[in-house]
């Protein structure tokens, strides 16, 4: 096995959740209201309602709904993209760093 194929693979090993929760997406100034479809430690996939390129560079923020716990804010970067329909994509993305 290759360097790339044993990095992909351990890469899939991370446990993801699924958590198909509300996200803001800060993007350019604005922001885009989408959904986080699952989450690891180390990235998330999210479904929004625009497109988005590889190598963009957005903010993702996920509210908590507890009183007690702090939500989620991350830097993250676009790594993949799946269209769904000529409106939407899914987005895999790489947490940066965790604010």
């Amino acid at each position: 096995m290759g360097q790339i194929d044993r990095d992909y693979a351990e890469k899939r090993d991370y446990i993801r959740m699924r958590v198909d929760a509300d996200v803001s997406l800060i993007y350019a100034g604005q922001i885009i209201p989408a959904v986080c479809v699952d989450l690891s430690s180390s990235g998330m996939q999210i479904q929004a309602p625009r497109s988005f390129k590889v190598g963009d560079r957005i903010s993702v923020r996920i509210e908590s709904e507890h009183a007690a716990l702090k939500g989620l804010e991350a830097d993250t970067e676009v790594v993949w993209i799946a269209d769904i329909d000529g409106s939407e994509q899914k987005l895999g993305l790489t947490i940066l760093t965790m604010k």
